[in-house]
């Protein structure tokens, strides 16, 4: 781990427009069906990005660098010029043998390779607004990632995502080989009060097994080392390069998470409760959502599109109205 004295914080957000007709003229010429994660809610635009942008200058000024992760469309309001802007191209950074690809999870399990990324770096998908002012401390404290330490239980469904997290605990389980051992060196991590109480008792209750049931997660922005992604391409560098071969997301693959398990078992994080929460924008949770956004309720917001979410066309335009009343003022990263 590098020196934590003056270590810059960069920013990483990918991105996909799944209405470029050559984007998607490419991805026709390869199989994928919907079971392995080829599915529209997963690349449809919410035409909202804007506001990501606004929310950094406005809440997160201290930021290093925003690296801009695509396949090479952009949107048409960006202002490329902005100084703190790294615009980043698949073909910049994965390894070729990998491309193209249509599956997040080669994409976010290279991000280490962006050249100029910094050794502390937070990690945002295309629906994870900053809402709220944040400081540095709330992602990194003395060169170690923040992050809330907590044992779960995955289940599995017929989407790939509870299969994908059973790969990531097999990578865990095959080398952190006694989860009780793990937990007895970081004690006072994984029953910090910073947890919260429900979470203590979650890892209370299955700390009794030898193994690593599964692992709290808010999906929210993670924060990163890049010494970490190295160190786990050097361990379990076959199943990570199996994913990477995978142009379309598959149940057997895994994804960043493993990472972020992985610096919770090293204990390498730092315990810090949850900075926002994520809504599932279906049924009721819809004006939640929009209620949270406008009052900037949390720090972090996650307004998770899902296959459930009813009038794609309304739900989009009245997320996009919320943000405007939060962020009315365009950001120097547009034009």
């Amino acid at each position: 781990m590098s020196d934590p004295k003056d270590e810059k914080i960069d920013f990483v957000m990918i991105w996909v427009d799944g209405s470029d007709p050559e984007w998607l003229a490419e991805k026709s010429k390869y199989d994928g069906s919907a079971k392995s994660g080829n599915t529209a809610v997963r690349f449809r635009d919410w035409d909202n990005l804007q506001y990501w942008f606004r929310g950094v200058e406005k809440f997160a000024p201290w930021v290093n660098r925003i690296h801009f992760v695509t396949w090479g469309h952009l949107p048409k309001w960006l202002d490329t010029n902005n100084e703190k802007l790294h615009i980043v191209n698949h073909k910049d950074y994965i390894p070729l043998e990998y491309l193209p690809t249509f599956n997040a999870n080669p994409i976010e399990l290279n991000l280490h390779r962006i050249e100029g990324l910094s050794e502390q770096f937070v990690f945002f998908n295309d629906d994870m607004f900053i809402t709220k002012k944040v400081r540095p401390e709330d992602f990194f404290v003395g060169g170690r990632p923040c992050d809330t330490y907590g044992l779960n239980c995955i289940y599995f469904v017929e989407d790939s995502v509870g299969h994908i997290n059973g790969s990531d605990l097999e990578q865990i389980n095959n080398n952190f080989k006694s989860s009780k051992k793990v937990i007895r060196e970081n004690f006072s991590k994984w029953f910090s009060p910073k947890n919260g109480f429900k979470n203590n008792v979650k890892t209370f209750m299955l700390s009794t097994w030898d193994w690593f049931t599964g692992f709290h997660y808010d999906h929210l922005p993670t924060c990163f080392l890049k010494s970490t992604y190295n160190e786990v391409w050097e361990k379990c560098g076959k199943a990570l390069d199996e994913t990477c071969r995978c142009r379309f997301r598959s149940g057997f693959n895994v994804n960043q998470w493993l990472l972020k398990y992985w610096q919770l078992c090293k204990g390498i994080s730092v315990p810090r409760g949850a900075l926002g929460r994520v809504y599932h924008l279906k049924d009721g949770e819809v004006s939640k959502a929009l209620k949270a956004v406008e009052n900037g309720t949390h720090k972090l917001i996650c307004l998770n599109d899902t296959a459930m979410t009813a009038d794609f066309e309304q739900t989009s335009r009245a997320v996009r109205e919320s943000l405007e009343k939060l962020l009315p003022e365009k950001s120097s990263f547009e034009k």
